[in-house]
């Protein structure tokens, strides 16, 4: 679980300090910057699975997890003399222990189940460049920064931990390999830093657990073909929904053979949801013909509505879809980004998909990271708060906006009775200023009437 992100000189902030919750809510204005939190965690996840490690970051093509363009389109008001800067907090599954190599027999020299890691990123001969790499662990930190500044000679240091070299000529070491990775001479020239490559491995199982659901979702449609394999996840417009449905059933049906009592089917666990949510009756995936491979997905309105195709009822349901899908689908102890699961659903089913989020939480220990516009998806966080003493140490409101050109983060403090104590001003908009216009124009419309009579 992500805990805390410092950023600095990325897109539109300037500086960033954020804490992340069990569900974090991003708010605000269009434009303001919320997105660009969102693509910096999904830019990390693309470097890390880069295949090229020369790559410092991998900034995307067309046909990647995400296009930022250059280092120009990405570095804080596109000042390329400027340096990304960030640290990253994280919470492991469980306990990492690092055991002296030195010593003869298994001594634990440190432990914990919190990691952080730092990175720094400018631009050197038209390419960004990788430097200032540290691991923060059991309150000891693990750095590799140039030999002096500017220099592409590199030492590794630790203030509280001693690298002993292995015998020969003091080799330098090169830089950061991508953003999170020693160099492999580390491991060499050292006779005691392959704990190092714990650290790394860690941060790549984070960025594993990282998964993403864009605001743009692809149409349904009226067949589907599935060749038996296993998404990662629903994909970033959901175009794997289906899919994934597909392999969640055939895995229950191995892992209910010889059971007494079978687990509810992942289709009927989700339809269940829909139907929560007030959208339909009933919903399945079926194959048209045995051992065609192909699908169709039907769903009934109400009890007495005849079964009809998925693309033949209102777009909410095939929208919201991918973002059930993937709250129940991916790995327990995931991180899941979204990016407005709101979009065109009505309002009583936009605070049951806050639920819907929670329950999730609760049940699967995945992480919710979401942007949103929806005010009744905040006020059902907040209900749940306010029912739920607990809640308000996992539920992370906050309120994004522009100000001279810079975004800027508000920490919206949410109370154990689920009120916000900082509400900034036109959060959803004026509303009682809405509501004082309207009473004013229908006062002097039924004055100008009277007087016509």
């Amino acid at each position: 679980m992500i805990t805390r992100l410092t950023l600095k000189n990325f897109k539109a902030w300037r500086e960033l300090e954020i804490r992340f919750g069990k569900v974090t809510g991003l708010f605000g204005a269009n434009s303001s910057g919320k997105s660009s939190l969102l693509q910096f965690l999904l830019m990390l996840k693309q470097t890390k699975n880069a295949t090229d490690r020369r790559l410092a970051l991998d900034l995307g093509s067309s046909a990647s997890l995400i296009n930022l363009g250059s280092f120009r389109d990405i570095v804080y008001q596109h000042d390329v003399k400027s340096t990304i800067s960030w640290s990253l907090d994280w919470r492991l599954q469980e306990i990492l222990k690092v055991e002296d190599a030195m010593s003869s027999r298994s001594t634990v020299r440190f432990q914990s189940d919190e990691l952080r890691t730092e990175c720094a990123v400018d631009l050197r001969n038209a390419s960004p460049w990788s430097h200032d790499l540290v691991y923060e662990f059991d309150n000891t930190l693990f750095s590799l920064r140039p030999s002096s500044e500017g220099s592409t000679k590199f030492e590794l240091h630790s203030k509280d931990f001693r690298f002993v070299r292995n015998r020969g000529r003091p080799w330098q070491l090169p830089g950061p390999i991508k953003t999170h990775l020693f160099p492999d001479q580390a491991k060499t020239f050292y006779q005691n830093a392959d704990f190092l490559s714990k650290f790394e491995w860690e941060y790549e199982t984070l960025m594993d657990r990282v998964f993403y659901l864009g605001p743009l979702r692809e149409h349904p449609k009226r067949e589907y073909t599935w060749s038996g394999a296993k998404p990662d996840d629903v994909g970033q417009r959901g175009e794997r929904t289906v899919d994934a449905i597909l392999a969640a059933s055939a895995d229950e049906e191995k892992r209910n053979l010889g059971r007494r009592k079978r687990l509810k089917p992942f289709q009927e666990f989700i339809a269940d949801w829909l139907k929560t949510l007030g959208l339909i009756e009933s919903f399945s995936v079926r194959e048209v013909a045995d051992g065609s491979n192909i699908y169709q997905a039907k769903v009934k309105k109400d009890s007495s509505s005849a079964e009809v195709l998925l693309t033949d009822v209102g777009f909410g349901v095939s929208q919201v879809l991918p973002a059930l899908v993937l709250l129940y689908y991916v790995p327990e102890g995931s991180t899941i980004l979204m990016e407005q699961p709101e979009i065109h659903l009505h309002p009583s089913a936009q605070s049951g998909l806050a639920d819907a989020i929670l329950k999730a939480v609760d049940t699967r220990d995945v992480q919710v990271i979401v942007e949103s516009h929806s005010e009744h998806l905040m006020r059902r966080l907040q209900r749940r708060v306010a029912e739920n003493e607990s809640l308000s140490r996992d539920v992370k409101l906050y309120f994004v906006s522009m100000e001279r050109g810079s975004a800027q983060l508000s920490d919206l403090r949410l109370n154990e009775w689920g009120e916000i104590e900082n509400w900034p001003d036109n959060f959803f908009g004026d509303e009682l200023a809405e509501i004082a216009a309207m009473r004013l124009a229908t006062l002097e419309r039924k004055i100008k009437a009277s007087q016509i009579q």
